[in-house]
């Protein structure tokens, strides 16, 4: 059976990097379900072109904005990962997935993800443990 695994950016950067600390954890589990699909949306793949071209981050290996797009485009010539559009109705659920009553700047992207991940019936992968047990699918890796 066909999953559809909608990708946090941390794990699309593992995929591609192989000096991440999760790159052997994310590769493997990526091998071993050959008939999944994996889903990224635009969000997350700014994030993860972003990340590509942060020094800070990246160090030697960081890349130009076209070395990036190289990277991304080499990742997504895979048949099985494709674009995902924001599904109808997802302001109300990434406001219902943000309604915390403190300063939280660090939630603001998983609500979003959650929200996604909820409408669109796919499930969340991530390495953030932050993201489990919520009422989206969600596997931490």
């Amino acid at each position: 059976m066909t999953t559809l695994n909608f990708l946090d950016a941390n794990v699309w950067l593992a995929l591609v990097w192989g000096r991440h600390s999760h790159f052997e954890r994310a590769r493997h589990w990526f091998e071993s379900v050959p008939d999944d699909q994996f889903l990224y949306c635009r969000f997350t793949q700014l994030a993860v072109l972003r990340l590509l071209t942060t020094e800070k981050l990246m160090a030697h290996d960081t890349q130009s904005m076209v070395g990036a797009w190289e990277v991304w485009d080499r990742l997504a010539s895979d048949p099985r990962i494709d674009f995902l559009v924001e599904p109808d109705g997802l302001d109300g659920e990434f406001r219902s997935h943000s309604r915390l009553g403190t300063p939280s700047p660090k939630v603001w992207a998983d609500a979003y993800l959650l929200a996604f991940s909820s409408l669109a019936g796919t499930r969340l992968v991530s390495f953030d443990r932050a993201l489990s047990g919520r009422s989206v699918d969600v596997l931490v890796l």
